[in-house]
């Protein structure tokens, strides 16, 4: 006769006699090593789940993965978890769906709602670039593209979602529960716990906030400690001031007051989900209480119009709900929607804010309005969040007299301010101290999300666990997970993508736009033309 089991009673455990210990294979399909593109694979048994599908961003080899095949077969996917509606957590998503995935996309309301609206835009975005991309590739006798995803592909994923609350258990498949913490990043940001036959526990921690936060609360998560841990490092090697919403505003207001005695625009790339509304909020709470010149704030993005909506809709759930609704509904802010609407304000004269998109000024309307006013210097570029390598918003961060944008060479004569304050991610200490209250960790921890040299100090920095227990995994790169056990790395996979090692660094596309702004700039130098007919000379030669 068989051994009696008590109802409800838990599994044995399969490292008991005659069994095979728990394991679970982990791959890294993104964010390993850049800090887009997150996407985790899990398999046990004959499951396979992923946590996030994001899309890659920065330079173009980078955002090149986005058109390469998964390293897996999106038909076995069993179902995707969530941790928030950023576009480099989400963005791929309308593409599984369209290669065959059709289990259930699980988060939590507010990333629902907001994915209703950030995914379709994504996928409009896609249709726009590669109309104008194929109209180039003509005109050069070059093959035509396919988006990666259309905005009609994006709503039918819509229908994949499923709603979660945070702290409550749920089973997405069979031998997995999950649960959502708030990870205070933005509306609806999560952290998740799995708990795999419930044997062993695995946290990956999203996009973990900072403490100070003028909408979101801190961030929370499981105690009593976890086998192994997932985190971020976005900032993992700065101690960055800590700046409350007082010296935020004052900082901002600083700026807004000399645009406004330059009698030029005011230009703040923003991510348009979160970032552009605590923006309007503190630049509506500026023009009423007298600190700064009032003018009229455009948002210039109907994805952040569309995410204002939903913001609304839940402004009593955040700390500063009344003053962020307060500020939504201001008639100092104007929405501008239609694409012309946007290219003549790009040309309008005198003090004026304008907050568009995207954040790191890879695309969207804040390229045609930088292309305009780069070379006044009336003009004040505000960067208000992390700029990734290789990105536009990183050039202009480090200094940079010139730029080239949609193919033309624009000089840089606008004053570029960072505005601190405005971060959606968690310095160093405070990453560390988040790792610390999730402890013991028994296993390992994996640092994604985050450029090299950031992990590679956020590694050092972390008290009470063995560097062999660390871990910075490259592109595509497996490990075999046991409970309580060092990560052990597997072997390459057949399809792993090439060069993993060197994913989000800049490119040859950066290489060249440098190149070809050193020969524009040593020309010009150039005493007379005998002295530029002879730099040519030697050019061509060069060139073989």
């Amino acid at each position: 006769m068989g051994r009696m089991m008590r109802p409800g009673r838990p599994p044995s455990k399969r490292s008991q006699e005659g069994k095979q210990a728990m394991e679970v294979t982990l791959t890294f399909c993104g964010a390993a090593r850049t800090v887009t593109g997150l996407c985790l694979l899990f398999e046990w048994g004959r499951q396979k789940v992923l946590v996030d599908c994001g899309m890659f961003q920065g330079p173009k080899t980078l955002k090149a993965l986005n058109h390469e095949p998964f390293p897996f077969d999106p038909r076995e996917i069993a179902a995707v978890l969530l941790t928030h509606a950023h576009i480099d957590h989400s963005g791929l998503l309308p593409r599984l769906v369209k290669q065959g995935f059709t289990g259930r996309i699980h988060a939590t309301a507010p990333t629902v709602e907001l994915c209703s609206c950030m995914l379709p835009d994504s996928g409009h975005i896609q249709e726009s670039e590669v109309r104008m991309l194929n109209r180039r590739n003509r005109h050069r006798g070059q093959e035509e593209v396919e988006p990666i995803y259309t905005a009609a592909d994006a709503e039918d994923t819509l229908a994949a979602f499923s709603p979660v609350s945070y702290a409550e258990w749920i089973t997405p498949v069979g031998g997995l529960r999950a649960r959502w913490w708030n990870a205070g990043h933005m509306l609806g940001s999560a952290s998740i716990e799995l708990e795999f036959e419930r044997e062993m526990r695995v946290l990956v921690s999203g996009d973990i906030g900072p403490d100070i936060s003028a909408m979101q609360p801190d961030p929370t998560g499981p105690s009593g400690g976890v086998d192994h841990l997932v985190c971020e490092s976005t900032y993992g090697d700065e101690d960055r001031p800590e700046i409350d919403q007082a010296a935020r505003r004052a900082a901002i207001a600083e700026i807004v007051r000399d645009a406004a005695a330059r009698g030029g625009p005011l230009l703040i790339p923003t991510f348009a989900v979160e970032r552009a509304q605590e923006v309007v909020m503190d630049l509506v709470g500026l023009m009423q209480a007298g600190e700064v010149p009032e003018t009229t704030i455009y948002l210039d993005s109907p994805l952040a119009t569309r995410a204002t909506k939903v913001f609304a809709r839940h402004a009593f759930d955040l700390e500063e709900g009344q003053a962020l609704r307060a500020a939504l509904t201001s008639r100092r802010l104007e929405h501008v929607v239609d694409g012309e609407a946007s290219r003549r304000l790009a040309r309008q004269e005198g003090f004026q804010i304008i907050l568009a998109g995207s954040g790191m000024c890879e695309a969207g309307r804040i390229r045609h309005h930088l292309k305009a006013r780069l070379w006044d210097p009336r003009c004040v570029v505000a960067l208000v969040g992390f700029q990734a390598e290789g990105t536009l918003g990183r050039l202009l961060h480090n200094g940079v007299k010139r730029v080239r944008i949609q193919g033309e060479t624009i000089e840089v004569a606008a004053r570029i301010a960072m505005i601190e304050g405005y971060s959606g991610h968690a310095d160093q200490p405070e990453l560390l101290r988040w790792i610390e209250a999730r402890g013991p960790v028994k296993g390992g921890v994996f640092l994604v999300h985050g450029e090299p040299e950031a992990m590679e100090v956020m590694a050092g920095a972390i008290p009470g666990i063995s560097p062999a227990r660390i871990i910075r995994p490259v592109l595509d790169e497996a490990f075999r997970l046991a409970p309580g056990a060092i990560p052990e790395r597997l072997p390459a996979r057949p399809g792993r993508r090439s060069h993993p090692e060197n994913v989000g660094r800049p490119d040859w596309h950066n290489e060249r736009a440098a190149l070809l702004l050193g020969i524009e700039a040593a020309i010009e130098r150039a005493e007379d033309e005998t002295e530029r007919a002879a730099l040519i000379a030697r050019l061509r030669g060069a060139l073989g």
